[in-house]
């Protein structure tokens, strides 16, 4: 891009998401918002870019790059098309709803030499970034277990998959994140209880390569909307509540006593609880920067498709093994992104 030149994006999709990912689009520096698809037009008419009803429309007009918002069973053409016409994309996560689709934009991309990403959220939320670093301090010592919890009312807007790809995704790629730990094998139990097609509730009990026992509760069945993570260690528990953004650490208090007998019977005490002060910028705003640098060609840590197309692996595996009624082993992922962005050092 040329010194002084904004980058030209479009937007494909104007649902819930999509909107919000032009109302940060349309503000965001170095960027122009220069059009949008959707067949249904702007309903709310917020939008100052036009609003076209075809992808071609949307090519035609001369783009740098484009956000796809549209449903996920639609990832994948629109992602082909995006490659063949050399653009750069963004995609809203799960990358694609199988794992041949993903692999197929993952091919595409890489072929043409393309910047993409997935728009997994979660790693821009300040409570994970934030934990993030702690672990890679130290300050948790060993990992023992990460626990999430991921509840609430039925989002009607989505109609083309379950909650294993459009909610527990999320988790999956948080968890691995955050540990710098792949996972190794899976154990999941769906129930549909809504009536539609696809899954609403899942419980899953796995495993990381560094042998960190993980669960994950995540449903649309809930009036309760939950949001948390909590990673617990030798030395006590972070907890993330990344509804508020949150970051709690509850220490081990048996950690320091020299009451051996205490140390023996208990194994832990409760200890000192500190709530950390942490800025608080919009995590779409942040994901939206990082990806423009990437496509200017700065350094910047953007969630690639390797790492998203390893984290539809892993779904495919919950939703296997739920249909199986068996604990399912997830192989190494290949590529340059094994390790999610870095190993976290513990112990």
């Amino acid at each position: 891009m040329s010194e002084g030149r904004k980058l030209r994006a479009g937007l494909i999709g104007l649902g819930a998401m999509g909107r919000n990912h032009g109302r940060v689009l349309s503000n965001l520096d170095g960027v122009e918002l220069v059009g949008v698809v959707d067949p249904a037009g702007d309903v709310t008419g917020t939008l100052r870019a036009p609003v076209v009803s075809e992808l071609g429309e949307l090519l035609a007009m001369g783009i740098d790059y484009a956000v796809i918002a549209c449903p996920t069973a639609l990832h994948e053409s629109v992602g082909l098309e995006l490659a063949a016409n050399g653009v750069c994309a963004l995609i809203e996560k799960p990358l694609a709803q199988s794992v041949e689709a993903a692999t197929r934009l993952v091919e595409a991309f890489e072929s043409a030499g393309l910047v993409a990403g997935v728009g997994h959220i979660e790693r821009y939320n300040p409570a994970l970034q934030n934990l993030r670093t702690r672990l890679e301090a130290g300050e948790l010592g060993e990992v023992y277990q990460v626990v999430t919890r991921r509840q609430g009312p039925f989002p009607h807007r989505i109609a083309d998959v379950g909650v294993v790809m459009d909610l527990a995704t999320h988790d999956i790629d948080l968890t691995a994140w955050v540990t710098g730990q792949e996972y190794s094998s899976v154990s999941a139990r769906t129930v549909s209880r809504s009536g539609r097609l696809h899954e609403d509730m899942v419980a899953v009990v796995g495993q990381l390569a560094d042998g960190t026992m993980v669960n994950h509760l995540v449903n649309w069945l809930s009036p309760l909307k939950e949001r948390s993570t909590v990673i617990t260690g030798d030395r006590g528990c972070f907890v993330a509540d990344t509804l508020t953004a949150d970051l709690t650490f509850y220490a081990n208090g048996a950690i320091d006593t020299e009451w051996e007998a205490l140390r023996a019977f208990r194994g832990v005490a409760e200890g000192d609880m500190v709530r950390y002060a942490i800025p608080k910028r919009e995590p779409l705003l942040v994901e939206h920067e990082r990806f423009r640098d990437a496509v200017e060609g700065k350094q910047s840590d953007i969630v690639t498709l390797r790492q998203g197309l390893r984290t539809v692996q892993v779904a495919a595996a919950l939703l296997e093994s739920a249909s199986v009624g068996k604990t399912v082993g997830v192989g190494p992922s290949s590529g340059d992104d094994s390790e999610q962005s870095g190993r976290v050092a513990v112990g």
